[in-house]
């Protein structure tokens, strides 16, 4: 299979072609909306961090930042900032410019004498990023050139039955054919991080899955709290989940059977043809989605037995869900079905290649439901209260 992309001057290949509108703090959100509602052809966010931070709460959102800018669906990036936060302009054009060589512009609300004058100003520079872009043309690339994240949130018994094991035939075609796929939600591993020990690539990756579970359970006991207090979620016991390793055998399956070669920090640049790889993010679905996105995914799966709305800025989200009940209530939400694996009327190899072949057709530039729907959460992992 091949797929139709942009490449980009730093060598990834991107499966849309947008101008991000980046706000670099929470004090720049408002204006980067204003300025995006504005300009056909451009994305943004809001960003609910970038001050008043710690700084281990502030490299996750550095990092985040910087790996919108670089994730190759993204042609340029108008950054604007209000020009006091702890996320100065600067440090985040530093940040983007060590993962990425494409353009950027910059706008300072205080520099630029209040809103409108800078909404002026970014929009200027916005409409020539996009009038730029519209003069690439799509180019044919092999699926070594796809990264493509994995995700499950709203989960019910279906997700572990059918719609994660659709996902990880999906995923193992992937590996196959030269690609990355991304593995997340650490704290969805608790239980079953045994499991995915005996799978890695070597001592190292093993250690480290150990290693990003046990910080995960640590994190919340330095608090005085446990993850099983929160995890599973009421909606997953009202579906039938009960514990935490149940749920966690279940969300596994996303990985398929291929070998784990690598683990990333959160919101880290994955490498491209790696097979498949482990990022640990937190199961809250916007804030792991957007470490993928950050790390350099074009496109994410995301399974839901429950059913999900969620979406992303910078990434087209396919929805899939194992409940034929769900896909009758949430049809304008859920792209794939994957309820037949349970039912008989299809294997999990035949649903595997039906799932790629939507993620092929969605690089190609098909919208998923939640692009038609335009959402775009963001949320980026904390550590920390705020300063």
């Amino acid at each position: 299979m091949t797929f139709y992309g942009y490449r980009r001057p730093d060598g990834r290949v991107g499966v849309r072609n947008k101008v991000l509108i980046l706000p670099t703090s929470v004090c720049a959100s408002d204006t980067a909306r204003i300025i995006s509602q504005q300009v056909e052809g451009s994305v943004t966010f809001n960003n609910q961090q970038g001050c008043s931070q710690v700084a281990v709460d502030q490299q996750l959102t550095m990092d985040v930042m910087a790996g919108y800018a670089a994730n190759p669906n993204i042609y340029g990036t108008v950054l604007v900032s209000l020009g006091c936060e702890n996320c100065q302009m600067d440090l985040v054009a530093q940040a983007i410019s060590e993962r990425t060589c494409k353009p950027m512009q910059r706008v300072i609300i205080q520099e630029a004498g209040g809103t409108l004058k800078a909404v002026e100003q970014a929009v200027r520079y916005a409409k020539q990023m996009v009038a730029e872009a519209s003069l690439l043309q799509r180019e044919e690339f092999p699926i070594s050139e796809l990264i493509v994240g994995t995700e499950c949130g709203g989960s019910d018994p279906t997700s572990g039955l059918a719609a994660n094991p659709a996902i990880g035939a999906m995923s193992d075609l992937v590996v196959a054919a030269g690609g990355t796929s991304i593995l997340s939600e650490t704290s969805e591993f608790i239980g079953a991080e045994h499991i995915l020990a005996r799978r890695a690539a070597n001592k190292r990756v093993h250690d480290r899955i150990y290693e990003i579970t046990t910080r995960f359970e640590e994190h919340f006991h330095a608090v005085g709290e446990d993850v099983r207090q929160g995890n599973p979620s009421p909606g997953n016991k009202a579906g039938g989940i009960t514990t935490l390793e149940e749920k966690s055998l279940g969300c596994i399956h996303k990985g398929g059977h291929s070998i784990i070669n690598e683990v990333y920090d959160y919101g880290k640049q994955v490498k491209a043809r790696e097979g498949l790889v482990i990022m640990d993010t937190p199961g809250n679905d916007p804030a792991s989605v957007a470490a993928m996105a950050a790390g350099g995914a074009q496109v994410v799966v995301f399974s839901s037995g429950r059913g999900s709305p969620i979406g992303s800025p910078i990434v087209p989200v396919i929805k899939i869900t194992g409940n034929k009940i769900t896909f009758a209530n949430m049809e304008d939400n859920i792209d794939f079905n994957a309820a037949p694996l349970i039912y008989g009327e299809r294997t999990v190899e035949e649903l595997g290649q039906d799932l790629l072949a939507m993620v092929v057709e969605t690089a190609n530039g098909r919208q998923t439901k939640a692009e038609a729907l335009g959402y775009t959460e963001t949320a980026i992992a904390r550590l920390c209260n705020y300063v």
